[in-house]
Protein backbone atom coordinates (compact mmCIF):
# COMPACT_ATOMS: atom_id res chain seq x y z
CA UNK A 1 0.00 0.00 0.00
CA UNK A 2 1.43 3.88 -0.83
CA UNK A 3 1.95 5.97 1.42
CA UNK A 4 -0.53 8.32 -0.29
CA UNK A 5 -3.00 5.73 0.13
CA UNK A 6 -2.50 5.48 3.72
CA UNK A 7 -2.34 8.70 4.01
CA UNK A 8 -5.77 9.02 2.62
CA UNK A 9 -7.27 5.96 5.22
CA UNK A 10 -5.89 7.89 8.41
CA UNK A 11 -7.82 11.16 7.26
CA UNK A 12 -10.62 9.11 6.21
CA UNK A 13 -10.82 7.46 9.63
CA UNK A 14 -10.59 11.08 11.38
CA UNK A 15 -13.49 11.97 9.30
CA UNK A 16 -15.47 9.51 10.71
CA UNK A 17 -14.49 10.82 14.26
CA UNK A 18 -15.31 14.15 13.99
CA UNK A 19 -18.54 13.28 11.65
CA UNK A 20 -20.09 11.23 13.82
CA UNK A 21 -20.14 8.36 11.50
CA UNK A 22 -19.72 5.39 13.93
CA UNK A 23 -23.04 3.29 14.52
CA UNK A 24 -24.39 2.90 18.03
CA UNK A 25 -23.72 -0.56 17.77
CA UNK A 26 -20.06 -0.72 17.06
CA UNK A 27 -17.01 1.14 19.15
CA UNK A 28 -18.58 4.56 19.41
CA UNK A 29 -21.44 6.26 21.00
CA UNK A 30 -22.39 9.43 19.64
CA UNK A 31 -23.94 12.22 22.30
CA UNK A 32 -25.66 14.85 21.36
CA UNK A 33 -24.85 17.55 23.96
CA UNK A 34 -25.70 21.65 24.08
CA UNK A 35 -22.61 23.18 26.08
CA UNK A 36 -24.39 25.93 26.96
CA UNK A 37 -26.57 25.33 29.87
CA UNK A 38 -23.88 25.10 33.33
CA UNK A 39 -23.78 23.35 35.28
CA UNK A 40 -25.20 20.72 33.49
CA UNK A 41 -22.86 21.59 30.30
CA UNK A 42 -20.75 24.35 29.24
CA UNK A 43 -17.65 24.96 27.54
CA UNK A 44 -14.13 26.02 28.81
CA UNK A 45 -11.79 28.03 27.27
CA UNK A 46 -9.96 25.74 25.33
CA UNK A 47 -13.11 24.05 23.99
CA UNK A 48 -13.30 21.31 26.80
CA UNK A 49 -16.16 20.41 27.65
CA UNK A 50 -17.53 20.58 31.52
CA UNK A 51 -20.70 19.31 33.54
CA UNK A 52 -22.65 17.28 35.11
CA UNK A 53 -24.49 15.97 31.63
CA UNK A 54 -20.95 15.59 30.40
CA UNK A 55 -20.10 13.43 33.13
CA UNK A 56 -23.21 11.47 32.69
CA UNK A 57 -22.09 10.36 29.57
CA UNK A 58 -18.57 9.91 29.63
CA UNK A 59 -19.88 7.46 32.71
CA UNK A 60 -22.33 5.40 30.42
CA UNK A 61 -19.94 5.32 27.41
CA UNK A 62 -17.30 3.67 30.08
CA UNK A 63 -20.17 1.07 31.56
CA UNK A 64 -21.11 -0.10 27.82
CA UNK A 65 -17.23 -0.18 26.58
CA UNK A 66 -18.10 2.38 24.38
CA UNK A 67 -16.18 5.25 22.86
CA UNK A 68 -17.88 8.49 23.64
CA UNK A 69 -17.87 10.82 20.79
CA UNK A 70 -19.49 13.98 21.98
CA UNK A 71 -21.37 15.96 19.64
CA UNK A 72 -22.72 19.92 20.21
CA UNK A 73 -25.56 20.54 18.93
CA UNK A 74 -27.79 24.09 19.50
CA UNK A 75 -30.99 23.51 21.46
CA UNK A 76 -33.92 23.35 18.73
CA UNK A 77 -31.86 21.15 16.42
CA UNK A 78 -31.39 18.23 18.75
CA UNK A 79 -34.48 16.51 18.21
CA UNK A 80 -34.30 16.71 14.08
CA UNK A 81 -30.24 16.12 14.05
CA UNK A 82 -30.51 12.84 16.44
CA UNK A 83 -33.43 11.98 13.78
CA UNK A 84 -31.21 13.05 10.96
CA UNK A 85 -28.77 10.00 12.21
CA UNK A 86 -26.04 12.88 13.84
CA UNK A 87 -26.05 10.98 16.71
CA UNK A 88 -27.31 8.24 18.61
CA UNK A 89 -28.59 9.57 22.03
CA UNK A 90 -29.09 12.90 23.25
CA UNK A 91 -27.65 13.47 26.80
CA UNK A 92 -28.89 17.33 27.40
CA UNK A 93 -31.55 17.69 30.03
CA UNK A 94 -34.16 17.13 27.87
CA UNK A 95 -37.72 16.45 30.05
CA UNK A 96 -39.37 14.00 29.01
CA UNK A 97 -42.74 15.00 27.17
CA UNK A 98 -45.64 13.61 25.78
CA UNK A 99 -45.22 15.78 23.01
CA UNK A 100 -41.35 14.70 22.50
CA UNK A 101 -42.23 11.52 22.99
CA UNK A 102 -44.72 11.54 19.46
CA UNK A 103 -41.32 12.00 17.91
CA UNK A 104 -38.23 10.07 20.08
CA UNK A 105 -38.45 7.48 22.86
CA UNK A 106 -36.63 8.35 26.46
CA UNK A 107 -34.72 5.87 28.62
CA UNK A 108 -36.02 6.20 32.87
CA UNK A 109 -35.17 9.75 34.16
CA UNK A 110 -31.56 10.24 35.72
CA UNK A 111 -32.80 13.81 37.05
CA UNK A 112 -36.18 15.50 37.85
CA UNK A 113 -35.93 19.49 39.17
CA UNK A 114 -39.23 21.81 38.89
CA UNK A 115 -38.95 25.05 37.08
CA UNK A 116 -39.30 28.55 38.40
CA UNK A 117 -39.55 32.32 37.75
CA UNK A 118 -36.52 34.58 38.43
CA UNK A 119 -36.69 38.45 39.00
CA UNK A 120 -35.27 41.37 40.42
CA UNK A 121 -35.90 41.22 44.26
CA UNK A 122 -38.81 43.86 45.06
CA UNK A 123 -39.93 43.66 41.60
CA UNK A 124 -43.42 44.81 42.25
CA UNK A 125 -45.49 41.98 40.65
CA UNK A 126 -46.62 38.56 41.55
CA UNK A 127 -45.45 35.27 39.52
CA UNK A 128 -48.86 34.93 38.13
CA UNK A 129 -50.95 35.23 34.88
CA UNK A 130 -52.06 38.48 36.04
CA UNK A 131 -48.91 39.84 37.73
CA UNK A 132 -46.73 39.02 34.49
CA UNK A 133 -49.30 40.76 32.05
CA UNK A 134 -47.61 43.10 29.91
CA UNK A 135 -44.01 41.92 31.34
CA UNK A 136 -41.28 41.10 29.07
CA UNK A 137 -40.32 37.52 30.06
CA UNK A 138 -37.38 35.31 28.56
CA UNK A 139 -37.51 31.87 28.27
CA UNK A 140 -35.18 29.21 25.74
CA UNK A 141 -36.37 28.50 22.32
CA UNK A 142 -37.98 25.21 21.63
CA UNK A 143 -37.66 24.13 25.28
CA UNK A 144 -40.30 23.02 28.07
CA UNK A 145 -40.33 26.57 29.30
CA UNK A 146 -41.59 27.75 26.29
CA UNK A 147 -44.31 25.54 26.62
CA UNK A 148 -45.24 26.46 30.13
CA UNK A 149 -44.58 30.19 29.58
CA UNK A 150 -47.10 30.38 26.76
CA UNK A 151 -49.55 28.56 28.69
CA UNK A 152 -49.29 29.87 32.03
CA UNK A 153 -48.52 33.30 31.04
CA UNK A 154 -51.13 34.29 28.11
CA UNK A 155 -50.21 38.35 28.01
CA UNK A 156 -46.81 38.11 29.00
CA UNK A 157 -44.61 39.48 26.22
CA UNK A 158 -42.45 36.25 25.86
CA UNK A 159 -39.16 36.86 24.43
CA UNK A 160 -37.12 33.51 22.87
CA UNK A 161 -33.65 32.83 23.03
CA UNK A 162 -31.03 30.14 21.26
CA UNK A 163 -29.19 29.26 24.89
CA UNK A 164 -30.11 29.93 28.32
CA UNK A 165 -27.02 31.99 29.29
CA UNK A 166 -28.35 34.55 26.55
CA UNK A 167 -31.45 34.96 28.84
CA UNK A 168 -29.81 35.45 31.58
CA UNK A 169 -27.62 38.04 30.40
CA UNK A 170 -30.82 40.23 29.24
CA UNK A 171 -32.04 39.51 32.57
CA UNK A 172 -29.30 40.55 34.24
CA UNK A 173 -28.83 43.99 31.15
CA UNK A 174 -32.34 44.77 32.20
CA UNK A 175 -34.12 43.89 28.84
CA UNK A 176 -36.08 41.47 31.05
CA UNK A 177 -38.83 41.73 33.64
CA UNK A 178 -38.30 38.14 34.49
CA UNK A 179 -37.51 34.45 33.51
CA UNK A 180 -38.79 30.98 33.58
CA UNK A 181 -36.04 28.07 33.51
CA UNK A 182 -35.10 25.16 35.30
CA UNK A 183 -35.04 25.89 38.85
CA UNK A 184 -31.40 24.47 39.76
CA UNK A 185 -29.75 25.84 36.77
CA UNK A 186 -31.27 28.98 37.16
CA UNK A 187 -29.41 28.95 41.20
CA UNK A 188 -26.19 27.65 39.75
CA UNK A 189 -25.89 29.06 36.81
CA UNK A 190 -27.37 32.62 37.32
CA UNK A 191 -28.59 33.48 40.94
CA UNK A 192 -25.42 32.12 43.12
CA UNK A 193 -23.23 34.16 40.69
CA UNK A 194 -22.21 37.79 40.68
CA UNK A 195 -24.95 38.78 37.96
CA UNK A 196 -27.46 37.16 40.03
CA UNK A 197 -27.04 39.93 42.77
CA UNK A 198 -30.41 41.66 43.86
CA UNK A 199 -32.63 38.61 41.50
CA UNK A 200 -34.17 36.08 43.42
CA UNK A 201 -37.37 32.98 42.67
CA UNK A 202 -40.65 34.72 41.73
CA UNK A 203 -43.46 32.54 43.10
CA UNK A 204 -43.56 28.69 44.08
CA UNK A 205 -42.45 26.04 41.52
CA UNK A 206 -44.05 25.56 38.15
CA UNK A 207 -46.47 22.59 38.75
CA UNK A 208 -47.10 21.60 34.77
CA UNK A 209 -46.75 18.28 33.80
CA UNK A 210 -47.97 18.80 30.46
CA UNK A 211 -45.05 20.88 29.49
CA UNK A 212 -42.16 20.10 32.22
CA UNK A 213 -43.27 16.28 31.85
CA UNK A 214 -41.83 13.50 33.98
CA UNK A 215 -37.79 14.34 34.82
CA UNK A 216 -34.91 14.30 32.26
CA UNK A 217 -34.14 11.36 30.45
CA UNK A 218 -31.79 10.31 27.53
CA UNK A 219 -33.75 10.81 24.15
CA UNK A 220 -32.96 7.76 21.01
CA UNK A 221 -34.66 7.50 17.56
CA UNK A 222 -37.67 4.86 18.18
CA UNK A 223 -36.44 2.01 16.69
CA UNK A 224 -33.32 1.62 18.39
CA UNK A 225 -35.21 0.43 21.73
CA UNK A 226 -32.03 -2.15 22.67
CA UNK A 227 -29.57 1.39 22.88
CA UNK A 228 -32.97 2.88 24.97
CA UNK A 229 -33.13 -0.60 27.09
CA UNK A 230 -29.28 -0.02 27.91
CA UNK A 231 -28.95 3.15 28.57
CA UNK A 232 -31.98 2.88 31.15
CA UNK A 233 -30.15 -0.04 32.69
CA UNK A 234 -26.84 1.90 32.93
CA UNK A 235 -28.68 4.75 34.54
CA UNK A 236 -30.45 2.70 37.42
CA UNK A 237 -26.98 0.73 37.52
CA UNK A 238 -25.24 4.24 38.14
CA UNK A 239 -27.31 5.81 40.78
CA UNK A 240 -28.08 2.44 42.52
CA UNK A 241 -24.21 1.64 43.40
CA UNK A 242 -23.59 5.16 44.18
CA UNK A 243 -21.46 6.72 41.33
CA UNK A 244 -24.83 8.84 41.24
CA UNK A 245 -23.88 10.71 44.57
CA UNK A 246 -20.86 11.60 43.75
CA UNK A 247 -21.53 13.19 40.28
CA UNK A 248 -24.12 14.98 41.71
CA UNK A 249 -22.36 16.43 44.66
CA UNK A 250 -19.76 17.23 42.51
CA UNK A 251 -22.34 20.24 41.12
CA UNK A 252 -25.25 20.18 43.42
CA UNK A 253 -26.14 20.41 47.30
CA UNK A 254 -28.53 18.67 47.07
CA UNK A 255 -29.88 15.38 45.56
CA UNK A 256 -31.24 16.20 41.81
CA UNK A 257 -32.76 12.49 41.30
CA UNK A 258 -35.87 14.03 42.26
CA UNK A 259 -39.27 11.61 43.23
Amino acid sequence: MTKNKLVALGLAGLMTLFTGTASADGHALRVGVEGAYPPFSWKEADGTLKGFDIDFALEVCKRLKKECVLVEQEWDGMIPALLARKFDTIIASMSITEERKKKVDFTVKYYNTPAKLVAKKGSGFAGTADGLKGKRLGVQRATTHQCSAEKLYPGAEIVLYATQEEVFQDLAAGRLDAQLSDSLQAYEGFLSQDAGKGFDFLGQDIDDVECQGVGAGFAVRKEDSALRDALSKTILAIRADGTYKSMNDKYFAVDIYGN
